[in-house]
């Protein structure tokens, strides 16, 4: 197997030295803390659909008012509010989800450090 003949050995964007570590020890422990790293909870944005629906109904009530406060067609304005909430809610739904899939990555990677850390092993990042 190659990583027990590499000094460092990387999982999870940490890098842990390995030099003069015993290659059995360290894959048991590198297991325990990868399958605790598993268990941080990934944050759940909306359904796309309700991002949509919400963004569309805010989207064409500010169309409307700015409709009938320019002086044309409230209906219109709502159209085209409904439109732009659409796309929106499509742009902000996807840089949520992006977030929340960045933070859950972080979240691994700091119980992986931390436990291999508690354990003993140098954490060179």
């Amino acid at each position: 197997m190659l990583l027990a003949t590499l000094p460092l050995a990387t999982y999870a964007n940490i890098i842990v030295d390995t030099k003069d570590v015993d290659q059995e020890k360290y894959h048991a422990d590198l297991y325990e803390c990868q399958t605790y790293s598993q268990q941080a909870e990934q944050k759940k944005t909306d359904s796309l659909g309700h991002d949509l629906v919400s963004s569309t109904a805010k989207g064409a009530a500010l169309g409307a008012a700015g409709g009938a406060i320019s002086g044309g067609s409230g209906s219109k304005g709502a159209k085209v509010g409904a439109g732009i909430g659409i796309i929106g809610g499509a742009l902000s739904h996807s840089a949520e989800k992006k977030y929340n899939a960045e933070q859950h990555e972080l979240a691994e990677r700091d119980i992986m450090r931390n436990c291999m850390m508690g354990r003993g092993y140098t954490v060179l990042n």
